[in-house]
C-alpha cells in the first residue's frame, strides 16, 4: 500500500511537471524567479517604437535594458529585415521567443536558421450559431497555421484579441478541439491583461482555467474600463491583485513585458514597466 501511494504521489508530480513544461516551453521557474529579467519577454517592441529603431538597435536596446527573450511583433515594412533580426538577436545573444502571426518569409528563415518560436495568431470568430460549432468552425479554419507550426517545432499559442475569441473558455475550446480531433498538443494560449479588462474580476478562476494550455502571459497596468488601456506596470488599479493571483496559482511561464505606446520611445516605456514590476514585486513580497 505504501508503494502505491508512492507512486501515486510520483506521478502527480510528474503530471504537474508536465503541464509546467509545456506552457513554459522549457525548464519551469520558481515563484522567486517568475519575474526575473530573464523569464521576461519583450513584447509590442517594433511597430510601436517611437523611435522606429532597427534591429541593430533594438537588440542593443534590450541589452540595455537587460532583457534576453523578444516576441517579434512587426508590420509590412518590416519583412524587408526579417533576417537581419534573426543576425542582431543571434549576435546579442538574445533569444527569439515568439512571432506575431504568419509569414512565410518567417517561416523560411526559422528554418534556415533552425529557430522553434512561438507562433501567436488570434482565432477567428465564425459566423455559426451554436457553441459547439463555432469552436469546430475556428479551429478547423487555424489548422494550416496549426499545421505549419507543427511541422517547424513550434508552439502555437491562440492569442486573446477581444470578443469571443478571445474569451478564456473559448480559447481553450479551440485549444480541446485541436489536441483531441487535430493532433494539435502544441497549441496552446497566449493571455494578454490589455486585452482583458474585462476578466478583472473573475481573473484568478479564469487563470486557473487557462493555466494546463499558457504559453506565455502577457502584463499591464489595469484600470477599470481600460481607462486608459495601457498604463505602466505599478501605475494601475488592478495588477498587484492580478499578479498576487498569478504567483499563488503557480504559473511558472514566461510573462511579457509591453511596449505597446507609439508615441513613446520603446526603451522608455521598457523600462518604466520593469521599474514598476520590480515595485510591484517588493510590496507583494
Amino acid at each position: 500500500m505504501r508503494q502505491t501511494l508512492l507512486l501515486t504521489i510520483c506521478f502527480g508530480i510528474f503530471a504537474k511537471f508536465s503541464i509546467v513544461a509545456f506552457v513554459a516551453g522549457a525548464e519551469p521557474v520558481s515563484e522567486k524567479d517568475l519575474f526575473a529579467e530573464d523569464n521576461l519577454v519583450a513584447w509590442c517592441i517594433v511597430p510601436f517604437d517611437a523611435k522606429k529603431r532597427g534591429p541593430a538597435e533594438r537588440a542593443e536596446m534590450l541589452v540595455r535594458l537587460g532583457l534576453k527573450r523578444v516576441a517579434y511583433d512587426w508590420r509590412e515594412e518590416h519583412v524587408a529585415t526579417f533576417e537581419e533580426e534573426i543576425l542582431q538577436y543571434k549576435k546579442h545573444e538574445l533569444e527569439f521567443f515568439a512571432f506575431w502571426d504568419v509569414h512565410e518569409e518567417a517561416l523560411k528563415l526559422f528554418e534556415k536558421y533552425d529557430l522553434h518560436p512561438q507562433i501567436w495568431r488570434i482565432a477567428p470568430t465564425p459566423n455559426v450559431e451554436s457553441q459547439a460549432e463555432r469552436v469546430a468552425a475556428a479551429a478547423k479554419q487555424m489548422l494550416p497555421y496549426v499545421n505549419r507550426a507543427k511541422q517547424l517545432g513550434c508552439k502555437f499559442g491562440i492569442y486573446n484579441h477581444g470578443g469571443w475569441s478571445g474569451e478564456p473558455e473559448n480559447m481553450i475550446a479551440i485549444c480541446k478541439w485541436l489536441h483531441e480531433h487535430a493532433g494539435g498538443e502544441h497549441v496552446g494560449i497566449v493571455y494578454n491583461f490589455h486585452h482583458g479588462h474585462e476578466h478583472i474580476e473573475d481573473f484568478g478562476a479564469l487563470l486557473d482555467l487557462m493555466k494546463p494550455y499558457l504559453l506565455c502571459l502577457n502584463i499591464n497596468g489595469m484600470n477599470t474600463a481600460a481607462k486608459p488601456k495601457i498604463v505602466s506596470l505599478g501605475q494601475g488599479e488592478h495588477e498587484r491583485k492580478m499578479l498576487q493571483t498569478v504567483l499563488e496559482s503557480g504559473y511558472a511561464g514566461p510573462i511579457g513585458i509591453l511596449d505597446h505606446r507609439v508615441e513613446m520611445d520603446a526603451e522608455e516605456s521598457l523600462g518604466q514597466n520593469l521599474d514598476g514590476l520590480k515595485a510591484v514585486v517588493k510590496e507583494l513580497e
